[in-house]
């Protein structure tokens, strides 16, 4: 019997909070951002699970000061399906943050024990100014083409972890749900749409309080391949949701946890601890750095 183990799309979901609506075309990774001693920084350990069996972690670990951060996101496959796969990714984004995030620079690269893909992407105030993806994406004669207007205004999957409370608003008033996040990971386009579903009070390892639960929606742009089986499945996709939460001494909400229906099962990231930790703390615990580390040409 042959087993076949989604694990792009995994690592994808884990990677970018609506990140496992669509597996990556590519990987990516930025320049350096200058981000001075955060006012505010937070790490988070999520479990990853899979039709009720537990596959992988992942942490997140971002630093804010005044109206920039810096998002690291890593997430390993482990138990059975790691020892499998060998599946593992890592993601950096950083900018600032104004109505919603502006990402300068993005890079998220995930591996598994027969394959590999990168991308690195700078960008300036959310529009993309350059791209590399490794190995080079096949050209299909049926995907979407990405026009250079799609490029604009965006932000990077692990930017779109960054939920800027809404001016005038407290954090858990129930109008921070309903936003729509154009997202581009260097090859897709595709906005994530987000509407209010209930509060709910929770308690979890560091944080113990109200979070706003989102439903939402995959609408795809372009990049993508449109009769693909798994693209219509998303687009129908009605059982997705995220759970935001307030990030102490900010006006930022991140996600708690995350719900993707897929087609072999409902995929969960789901914290298991919330630290409120230093910048050398935060910084010194995010994935492999050997998977997002390089600068685009010229940087």
């Amino acid at each position: 019997m042959r087993i076949t183990i989604p694990v792009r799309p995994l690592l994808a979901a884990t990677l970018a909070a609506a990140l496992g609506l669509l597996p990556p075309q590519a990987e990516a990774r930025p320049r350096k951002a200058k981000v001075a001693a955060a006012a505010a920084s937070l790490s988070i350990d999520y479990a990853i699970a899979l039709a009720g069996l537990r596959i992988g972690t992942a942490r997140l670990a971002g630093a804010f000061e005044r109206d920039s951060y810096r998002m690291d996101v890593s997430a390993t496959l482990t138990g059975l399906v790691g020892a499998i796969t060998g599946g593992q990714g890592s993601a950096r984004s950083s900018g600032s943050v104004g109505a919603g995030p502006l990402p300068d620079a993005f890079s998220i690269a995930t591996r598994t024990a027969s394959s590999g893909i990168a991308v690195r992407m700078a960008l300036a105030h959310g529009n993309v100014v350059q791209t590399e993806i490794t190995p080079p994406l096949v050209d299909m004669q049926d995907r979407v083409p990405v026009t250079a207007a799609m490029k604009r205004s965006i932000m990077d999957p692990a930017s779109a972890l960054v939920m800027p409370v809404k001016a005038g608003a407290a954090p858990t008033d129930p109008a921070n749900c309903d936003r729509t996040l154009p997202l581009f990971d260097g090859a897709t386009r595709f906005d994530v749409v987000l509407s209010y579903a209930e509060t709910r009070e929770v308690q979890k390892p560091g944080y113990a309080g109200p979070v706003l639960v989102c439903n939402a929606r995959y609408r795809a742009i372009a990049g993508h391949r449109p009769d693909r089986p798994g693209v219509k499945f998303m687009e129908d996709n009605r059982e997705m949701s995220v759970w935001l939460a307030p990030v102490e001494g900010t006006k930022v909400l991140v996600p708690l946890r995350i719900s993707v229906l897929t087609e072999i099962g409902t995929n969960i990231i789901e914290a298991t601890r919330w630290t409120r930790a230093g910048e050398t703390e935060t910084a010194g615990r995010t994935g492999d750095p050997a998977l997002a580390q390089a600068s685009l040409p010229g940087q």
